[in-house]
Order: C-alpha cells, then sequence, then structure tokens
C-alpha cells in the first residue's frame, strides 16, 4: 500500500495551480487565451519551484 502526503504540503500544489488559473484567466482575452491559460495554470507552479530551487542553489 503506497503512503499519501498529508497536511498543508498535500494543499500547496493545487492551490498554486488554481492561483495560477485564476491570474492567467484574468489575462486572457480570446477563446485560444483561455485554453493556453488552463495550460499554463498546470505549469506555473512547476515552473515556479524549479526557479525556487536554481535560486537557492
Amino acid at each position: 500500500m503506497a503512503k499519501t502526503a498529508t497536511g498543508a504540503s498535500s494543499v500547496i500544489y493545487p492551490l498554486g495551480i488554481f492561483g495560477a488559473w485564476v491570474w492567467f484567466w484574468q489575462q486572457a482575452d480570446g477563446f485560444w487565451e483561455y485554453v493556453l491559460a488552463i495550460l499554463q495554470g498546470l505549469v506555473w507552479p512547476a515552473v515556479m519551484v524549479y526557479e525556487v530551487f536554481q535560486a537557492l542553489a
């Protein structure tokens, strides 16, 4: 049986995705920009984590 993450850490990534969706959705102006906003919202938290680790190195 696999262990699952518990506590606040399991909520951080979905909150990042939701926040990115809100931000990119507000910036979108047309159909394809809304589609791109959804994709950017999924990728943005991972990019931010990468940038943080790169800055710490």
